[in-house]
């Protein structure tokens, strides 16, 4: 079941997906914000604070960065980047060039500036791109591509798997990751929760493989990251509920009670595996 429908064009026959969130993403947007006591929940919610705002933690992103086997020279596409933290962290440890594309206005503005600040301008480049379109790259600009947790938000799935097969070099590697896969029974309600901050897609774990194929990709290896993702939603509930005093006088309390359910969900369906979340890691 997804939250998106698909309408089809008589004249080409070809179907067609919402492109864009259809609304504003608060929990997001508001991770990308310098507020103080954000600052605090995402350290409690990650330990090491890489200014992400979704399930990834620095151990996922090291152990990432050697399947895409990255080195100086790569070149790097972060689809989903947010406010750059993780493409960031790349540039500084490895010494590679990254490119970010993020829908939102707010994530891609805060990594301008941390780049900035950093001295990475010359070597991570942020740009506010919509990723289910068409990408604005030449083909084989990249040597990998990363996408962490974007997936989700992306109907249209093999067109954009065959977008990253277009602007990458053969024998580059791509790796997403998935955390909206349906690996048991999970009712109407909980998948509403679940998707109550923007556009989602819920598949199985055997859809990704297949659409891997489809564009002209072969599939390396897959890995379950349910249990990661089970315990970050439950640390990031639990520090945003200490800190919800100031969070609400920030956010509102609609927004507040909103992400709070999320969160929730998130925690409860990942914990009993009923909705889990996967890596692929695929070859050009």
């Amino acid at each position: 079941m997804s939250p998106a429908r698909v309408a089809h064009d008589p004249y080409c026959g070809e179907p067609h997906y919402p492109r864009h969130v259809g609304e504003h993403v608060p929990l997001y947007a508001s991770a990308y914000a310098g507020f103080t006591a954000r600052e605090h929940v995402r350290q409690q919610t990650y330990g090491d604070d890489l200014g992400q705002s979704g399930w990834l933690t620095v151990d996922e992103l090291e152990r990432f960065a050697e399947w895409l086997d990255l080195d100086a020279g790569s070149r790097l596409l972060d689809v989903g980047c947010g406010a750059g933290g993780p493409a960031l962290r790349l540039a500084e440890t490895i010494g590679l060039t990254v490119v970010g594309v993020d829908i939102l206005a707010e994530g891609i503005a805060t990594a301008g500036q941390l780049a900035r600040e950093r001295g990475l301008d010359g070597r991570a480049t942020f740009m506010q791109v919509d990723a289910g379109g068409q990408l604005p790259f030449e083909d084989a600009s990249f040597d990998a591509v990363l996408s962490i947790d974007a997936m989700c938000h992306l109907p249209d799935r093999l067109r954009i798997l065959e977008e990253l097969h277009r602007v990458t070099s053969r024998g580059a590697r791509i790796l997403f990751t998935d955390p909206t896969i349906v690996t048991g029974l999970v009712t109407g309600a909980e998948l509403a929760a679940r998707s109550s901050i923007g556009v989602y897609v819920f598949s199985v774990a055997s859809a990704n493989e297949q659409l891997i194929g489809e564009a002209g990709l072969q599939l390396l290896r897959t890995e379950d990251l349910t249990a990661n993702m089970a315990e970050i939603a439950g640390r990031w509930h639990d520090a945003r509920s200490q800190f919800s005093d100031a969070l609400v006088a920030d956010e509102g309390g609609p927004i507040f009670e909103r992400v709070q359910l999320f969160l929730s969900t998130c925690h409860l369906l990942a914990s009993e595996r009923r909705l889990s979340r996967y890596a692929y890691l695929a070859a050009r």
